[in-house]
Order: structure tokens, then sequence, then C-alpha cells
């Protein structure tokens, strides 16, 4: 009770627009005395100051690099006075075949070479520090572990590498609005057994082809392409400490937002979390499946914090030095979690940017979602995503531009939304829009546009826009931005519901209670109708289009699967709905207009029509972005009466109540109404 209540204070006590991660993580108050006692008993108030005295080796090869001839271990460790290298035969259990003294050199590098084929052979870090030898440690470079991550593997990488490997390659993305991102939890996919799926909860399971519901419907990856998304964007997959790899058979499910070895995949989500290579194997596989498809893969990653602090493998190395600490010498919490990680120091930096590239090159991966991103420093973000984009040129980078608490970094520093404009290649949530389209996130029975909240106009425009600045925006009404923050309008990501709270359903439900089940999915409609004819970066919640539900459950972080997971049959439940999305999806794909890259085209090519009490509409005109399209009307009614708009010249109709067509639909001139709470879209060629 007394941690649900330190929750609250933390949620309630933060200025950002996000639920803090505290709420998923944080166990009981009799863990958090250990905690603290850890803490207190550690000498953990070392003052911040004090980590510029050590020197740092930023140009350094930390990783371990193998050959059959030789494999050299290297790790970083100004204040190590030992560190043994022990090997093992296997990744749990037995003791240490081998221990072996490694060698410190300059800039408190330890290394150590070993001129014998060392494939297959585990091994862990013991350091010793202040005349006491801390836990072993994989190293926080390891990128190959055995079940539950204790122990490193000496690995060929190339020999994890799928058929066709050297010529995979992910979309390309000529803008990163044209993108359709989609979030989904490896889980959440394929356990339950509407999903049709022989890999159940597995990343081989989410690229299992031809499965199908009782009814014959497409579910896994057909579904995913069918409904046309770009991207599918993975809760966090790396190796993460919530689950015993070991006890697969014991039922298990988190989110993941509690880091252990982030260089290494997730062995809960492979077939065999035992043998190191099985899961880099497997990994790889999924990455070529969708690519094979069509489709990029987002990872969600969480470098602001760790799942332990004490004995982290950052601290195992180093302690102390990876994380912030307050003004008193504590630990700092702006993760709400225990700790956060301290970007803006050297080493630090070095380590999230070179991790980053190493996901980019090893695995191909096509984005990255950066978890409260503003812990991290501006100029961290901005070299981290200059190196991204050499690697990959198509790749997108997103994260949340808020914390869940205090942080001794200043905020003219930070990640933070108002600060994106800052930013060079990485876009961030937008809560403007997320919250005026269906109500606040933090109070289930507000109201929003589609459930006719008043005063939401003119967030719903500031949503339409991208984020920029618009003249015909009127800032002051926007609800949480007083400001424009985005740069161009692909920094917005544009979205209403994710992983996080009330599924949309559940939303609309809990906050209109007197609503026939009609009345809910036209307001579910509309919800991302808004989401998907707006400027920024489209992101939706798996399964949203067959209308998910969580029963209500508004943090589901460790909950059964049987709460989580995607019910395939809800797909023939609401089979028109799954149609209207992949219709409204189609649309945007096809018409440029909806996706214009920079702030200066929007401001030339979209033009705010009408701004009455539950009606915005605009004008995409002049073939905008070059679209096919030469003029284009959309509409969004959140009322439960029809709105009367007039008409200048004959006009197509695209999108009508819940009807979508992209071509072929009906003329209209005058007037025409827009049903109740609908989107109506009218073009002219």
């Amino acid at each position: 009770m007394w941690s649900d209540c330190a929750c609250l204070i933390t949620f309630t006590s933060t200025y950002h627009r996000f639920p803090p991660k505290s709420m998923k993580r944080r166990k009981s108050f009799s863990a958090l005395l250990i905690f603290l006692y850890l803490m207190s008993s550690s000498g953990v108030w070392a003052q911040s100051h004090k980590f510029d005295q050590y020197p740092t080796p930023v140009e350094a090869n930390l990783w371990t690099t193998y050959s059959p001839k030789e494999t050299t271990f290297k790790l970083w460790s100004p204040v190590a006075e030992e560190v043994i290298l022990k090997l093992y035969d296997k990744g749990n259990g037995g003791a240490a075949r081998e221990k072996l003294s490694m060698v410190k050199g300059e800039k408190g590098l330890w290394s150590l070479t070993v001129k014998r084929d060392l494939k297959g052979v585990y091994y862990t870090y013991h350091v010793k520090t202040g005349g006491h030898w801390l836990d072993e440690t994989p190293g926080i470079y390891a990128t190959a572990v055995g079940v539950n991550g204790q122990r490193a593997m000496v690995l060929d990488l190339a020999s994890t590498n799928p058929a066709g490997w050297a010529q995979d390659k992910g979309p390309t993305v000529k803008t990163p609005n044209e993108v359709v991102l989609w979030e989904a939890h490896v889980r959440d996919i394929t356990t339950h057994p509407s999903s049709g799926s022989t890999k159940a909860g597995t990343f081989l399971g989410l690229v299992e082809p031809g499965t199908k519901n009782k009814d014959g419907q497409a579910t896994g990856i057909d579904h995913m392409k069918n409904l046309g998304v770009t991207h599918i964007h993975l809760l966090p997959s790396f190796d993460h400490r919530s689950i015993d790899e070991a006890a697969l058979s014991k039922p298990q499910f988190n989110w993941g937002y509690d880091p252990q070895n982030y260089n290494v995949p997730e062995g809960s989500y492979s077939s065999d979390p035992f043998n190191a290579e099985v899961r880099i194997k497997e990994f790889k596989q999924m990455v070529k499946g969708f690519h094979d498809q069509g489709m990029g893969v987002v990872l969600d990653v969480v470098y602001n914090h760790t799942g332990l602090t004490k004995g982290s493998n950052f601290n195992l190395e180093f302690p102390d030095y990876y994380y912030r600490q307050t003004s008193e010498g504590k630990y700092s919490d702006a993760s709400a979690c225990g700790n956060e990680t301290a970007s803006e120091r050297a080493m630090v930096r070095k380590f999230i940017i070179e991790s980053c590239k190493y996901w980019a090159r090893e695995y191909h991966l096509d984005g990255f979602r950066f978890d409260l991103m503003a812990i991290h420093d501006l100029e961290t973000m901005n070299q981290l995503t200059a190196e991204l984009k050499k690697i990959n040129p198509n790749i997108i980078i997103y994260g949340e531009g808020w914390t869940a608490g205090q942080s001794p970094l200043p905020d003219n520093a930070k990640a933070l939304k108002a600060n994106t404009h800052l930013l060079q290649h990485t876009a961030a949530f937008s809560d403007d829009i997320r919250d005026a389209i269906k109500g606040s996130v933090f109070d289930e029975k507000s109201k929003g546009f589609v459930s006719g909240a008043p005063n939401t106009e003119e967030s719903i425009k500031f949503g339409v826009v991208g984020s920029i600045a618009h003249p015909q925006v009127e800032i002051k009404k926007v609800n949480y931005s007083k400001a424009p923050w985005a740069r161009e309008p692909w920094q917005a990501v544009s979205y209403v519901s994710c992983h996080d709270n009330l599924t949309l359903f559940d939303k609309l439900k809990a906050s209109n209670e007197k609503a026939s089940a009609d009345q809910l999915k036209r307001m579910h409609l509309l919800s991302n109708a808004i989401v998907l004819t707006s400027q920024g970066t489209a992101f939706l919640h798996a399964g949203v289009e067959l209308m998910r539900t969580k029963n209500g459950e508004h943090n589901s972080y460790n909950l059964p699967d049987a709460v989580n997971q995607i019910n395939w049959d809800w797909k023939t439940a609401h089979q028109e709905v799954f149609t209207y999305y992949k219709n409204l999806i189609a649309l945007r794909k096809a018409h440029p207009a909806f996706w214009m890259p920079t702030g200066q085209m929007v401001n030339r090519h979209l033009e705010f029509k009408t701004t009455f009490p539950g009606l915005v509409g605009y004008q995409l005109k002049d073939h905008a972005h070059g679209d096919s399209w030469k003029n284009i009307l959309v509409y969004y009614n959140g009322r439960e009466t029809a709105a009367d708009i007039r008409l200048n010249g004959e006009w197509t109709v695209a999108a009508e109540g819940e009807t979508i067509q992209l071509q072929g639909g009906r003329k209209v001139k005058d007037k025409i109404a827009v049903p109740p709470v609908s989107m109506l879209i009218l073009y002219q060629e």
C-alpha cells in the first residue's frame, strides 16, 4: 500500500504529461527499505564532480574481440585494484575452470588476450575496488549471455547470421512521418490460442507466416502486412531482469523496462535461453522475417536507468560512475526506479552511442524508441542520432520527451519535448494530441474531442500541424504546450494510445459510461482517424484496429498474458473496424499531403477552414507535397449531431462515416453533412 502511495506522490510531483514508470517497477515497502539500506551502506553518496578526475578513453574499443586464434577481453575501471577474468563451461552453475588476471594499462583500461580458441566459453569479470571484491559481472559490453544473463559467452557473431543476412535491409524512409508505427509486446501477438501460432511468445512467432484465427482470418505478421503498417515497434526486447529464463514453464510476464544486459536479446523470447547463441540467431531471423515482408523493426530502449542499482553491471565495473547524483551525493531518480544514468559523462555517452550502433549494425534495426528520453542530454542524443544515420540513413528515432521525476540535469540540457526543435534527427511523443482526442490519461473519466469535451479544438489543430508554429493555431489555447516545440512536423509522434494506461477502447468506455456500443465505435474510429490524417509521425497501439481491451487495467506491466494478449477473435467481432483502419492507413500512405516533411510546406499548403465547438476542418491545397489530389478537405466532427458544410465547386467523397474509398467516391457540391462523431474527407483532382 505504501509503495502505491509513493508512486502516486512521484506521479503528482512531476509536471510531465506521462505516467511514471515507477508504477510498473517498484515492488513493496520492505523491498524499498532493503534498497535504501544497501545504498546507505555502500558508500554511494560520492559527489558527482569527483568523477571528473578519472581518465576517459572514449576512443578505446571495449568490446570483446574473437578469432579462432585468440580472444581479447577489455574493461574500463580506473578505480579497480585487481580484475580477474573467470572462464566457465556453462552459462550457469559449476565452478570457474580458469581464473586469469587482467593487466591494467593506460587510462584505467584493463585487458587480456587469451591465445587459443575460446568459442563457446562463458566468462565473467571479477573486480576488486576499495579492498573489496564486487560480485561477478558479464561486463557492460557483453554481446552474448547464458540463462538469466549472469555470464557472457565468447561467440563468433557471424555464425549467428541467417541465410541472406548480408543482403538484408529494411524499408526506405524519405521522411519519418511517412511511416506508420505499430507498437507491440513480443508475447502479446501469439500467446492467445486464437493466434494460431506454433511458436507462442517468441521472436520467431512474430514472423510465423500463415497463422489464422478459427474463422480463417489472418493473424500475426500476415495481419500486420494486410493492415498496412510500415514498422513494428517492439517493447524492450533486450535482456531484462524480471523474467526467470530458467523457469519458462511458470507463467511470467513483464513489459521489460528493467535493463540487465543492454546488448543482448531477451532469452525468454527465444526457443532456448540456456544456449547464448540461440536468442541472437532468432532475433536476427525475426528482423529478416519482417524485412522480407517490407516492414521495419524499431526497438524500445531503456538507457535512462538500470533494473538494479547497487548490483547493476555498471556498478560492478566502476561503482557510481554511470549514475547521476543529487547535490547531497545520493542517487538521483528521475526514472522513479531508484537511479538514472548520467548520459553527459564521457564514458556513459560512449556506451549509449556504441550500444545503439551495435544494434543497428549487428541486428539491422530500423529505429529506436527512447524510454524517458528527457533523462538524456541533448548533446548525447544529437551525437547518437548522427552516428546512427551514418549506419542507416533510413533509421528513425523517437522518444518520450519527459522524465518521471526530478533530475539534477538542467532543463535546458534535457531532451525534453519542449527542446525537440534542438534535436536533429529525433521525434517526441505528443501528449497534446493524445489527451486532446480522448481525455487525460491521468483521469479515466475525463473526456476529449471525440467524446464532446469543450475547448479541445486548438489542441487538435496543434496536433494536426505536427506541433510546429502555424499562424492559425492559437497556441495559448493548446492544452499543455504554450509554444510550438517541433522544428518540422515529423518531430511530433501523433498517437492516442500505447502500452501505458488504458487501451483506447477502455478509456472511451470508462469516460463515457452511458455510451452505446455504436457510439463507442464511432469515437474509436474518429480517434485514430485524427492521428492518421495529422502531419506528425503516426503511431498505433497493436490491436487498436480490433478495439483491443485489457478489461480496464491501467498498468498491465506484470499482469498475466490473459490481460495483455491480443484475442484474435476480436478481428471477427470487429471486422468493420479493422477494415476502416486498413483503408485509412492505405489512404495516408497513398497521399503524401498527409505527411509533409517541412514546417514551411505545411504552412504553405495547410489552411484551417472551420473551427466551431466540436468541429475542426482544414484544406490541403495545391497538390501538397506533390499529391495527386489537388485539394483535400478534412473535417472532424466530435459532436453527436451532424454538421453542415458549404462547398465551393464539385468534390469527391473519400471518407464518410465508417466508409473510406481511395477512388471512385460519390460527387458532391454546394453542401454536405459531416455525420456525428466521424471524419469526412473530400478531394478535387
